[in-house]
């Protein structure tokens, strides 16, 4: 079994939900706290144990591969005015030489085309993509170890209430192992009241590289896109899913009350953050 080294995060996404503010700065940069929301997900695959990250950009998302390269002038000033700290915080967060790759999504056809463009850098060996809206700390430790124990294809997913399945892709359930389980379908936003589970797919996946050779023969599905569920479905005709259910919180930063929540969450977990903000969380609320 081949080990999980590289991970593809598509980010050529326009952020619409966002505007004005992405504009002029792509979605991934925002901070959640003092880090952008693409740190925080190189961060969780860094500590699971990736090693090579590819970015799937498009046109305004140079700053992403700016982000995660040294900046000469800002360290020569940092070190001139004896800011170690600061120093020490860009070097922890600074990927070693060709640990990250960038390559161009020049047209937005959806979430499976976006991981095709990525076949080159990947080659023949599994990968990870991981969505960089969603920040599920923790989710890729488990992937992993559900991959060395399954093989196959894995894909986090989290309950929801049945009253939301249908804003989802959704996964049938079969035999189950403890955190895990057999996936035996998939269907993407099913119609209220038929969804085969309350299982939603969470934005994390560990996929094996026969899913680019369906990926290129794949027709468009939902909203005139190349749909990932789609070829995953296919694959899974020739191999098999496991689906594995994360334990921790999720939070969508790619919606307006993902992001704030996230915000919230991040900071109260921060030592030297968490006492004055929530005293001012909790002033704040009793005005209201």
């Amino acid at each position: 079994m081949k080990r999980i080294r590289k991970a593809v995060l598509p980010v050529a996404g326009l952020g619409t939900r966002f505007l004005p503010a992405t504009k002029a700065v792509p979605k991934e940069m925002l901070c959640v706290v003092d880090r952008p929301v693409v740190q925080h997900v190189v961060d969780e695959a860094r500590a699971a144990g990736i090693e090579h990250f590819i970015f799937v950009t498009g046109r305004n998302k140079a700053v992403i591969e700016d982000h995660f390269d040294i900046a000469y002038e800002l360290n020569r000033t940092l070190e001139g005015r004896g800011k170690t700290k600061e120093l020490e915080i860009l070097a922890k967060d600074q990927p070693q030489a060709g640990q990250t790759s960038f390559t161009r999504q020049q047209e937005p056809l959806g979430l499976g085309h976006a991981v095709w463009c990525a076949r080159e850098l990947v080659g023949d060996e599994p990968f990870a993509v991981i969505l960089p809206d969603m920040l599920s700390r923790g989710s890729m430790e488990q992937m992993i170890g559900a991959y060395e124990k399954h093989g196959g294809n894995i894909i986090a997913v989290e309950e929801v209430p049945e009253d939301q399945t249908h804003q989802y892709g959704i996964v049938s359930v079969g035999q189950e192992f403890g955190q895990t389980f057999e996936i035996t379908g998939m269907v993407e936003k099913p119609p209220k009241g038929t969804a085969p589970s309350n299982y939603i797919i969470s934005g994390r996946y560990i996929l094996q590289p026969q899913v680019f050779d369906l990926l290129s023969t794949q027709e468009r599905g939902a909203g005139n896109e190349i749909q990932l569920t789609d070829s995953m479905i296919r694959l899974m005709k020739e191999q098999p899913f496991f689906g594995m259910k994360y334990q921790g919180k999720t939070y969508d930063t790619g919606s307006k009350i993902g992001f704030l929540m996230a915000n919230v969450a991040y900071a109260l977990e921060r030592e030297e953050l968490s006492g004055e903000f929530r005293k001012e969380l909790e002033a704040l609320l009793r005005q209201k």
